[in-house]
């Protein structure tokens, strides 16, 4: 499984519970997991819990998250990766989170283009699917810029901070 890729500002690498730290300071911040599926943190220990188990789900090949990082700073700027691998059906679900401190720089589109790119070429997979909240502007607008298609509304799809939330589903295929 990949460990690392590269852009032109951006280093993304495998989380480590070495990053817990880092990624604690973006994850204990409301407004960046206004739209996660999580709540904001409030303790560093639960960064390095969920580090550990998507380092668990990484190894059983179902789903890897990365670090982003910042080349010039070396600063970790955010995280991105596959929800879920699945490769008998060729295809796989993305997710990202950017600190809200760098919102605006186009780190986002350069994190996800890595992963489509990656994807693609070198899992040789055939879709990236992407669930927003239809709320989620900035998002949307990472995925309608690189050219990902709006499939439709999953209506109370999850169970979210105990309601149930609405899903807008994009997807990107190779063919595209």
């Amino acid at each position: 499984m990949m460990k690392e890729l590269y852009t032109e500002r951006l280093y993304l690498r495998k989380m480590t519970v070495d990053d817990a730290s880092s990624l604690f300071k973006i994850w204990s911040d409301p407004d960046v997991t206004r739209f996660m599926n999580i709540d904001h943190f409030t303790e560093e220990d639960q960064a390095k819990d969920i580090i550990m188990y998507l380092d668990e789900l990484s190894q059983e090949n179902k789903a890897v998250r990365f670090s982003i990082i910042e080349q010039q700073s070396n600063q970790i700027i955010g995280s991105c990766g596959y929800n879920f691998l699945d490769f008998e059906n060729a295809k796989t679900e993305i997710g990202y989170d950017i600190a809200k401190i760098q919102w605006g720089k186009g780190y986002a589109p350069e994190a996800v283009s890595a992963l489509v790119d990656h994807a693609f070429h070198s899992l040789n997979f055939n879709r990236i699917e992407a669930k927003v909240e239809p709320e989620n502007i900035n998002s949307i607008k990472v995925l309608q810029k690189l050219t990902f298609t709006f499939e439709g509304t999953l209506r109370q799809y999850e169970k979210v901070k105990g309601k149930f939330i609405d899903l807008n589903l994009y997807s990107r295929l190779k063919s595209d």
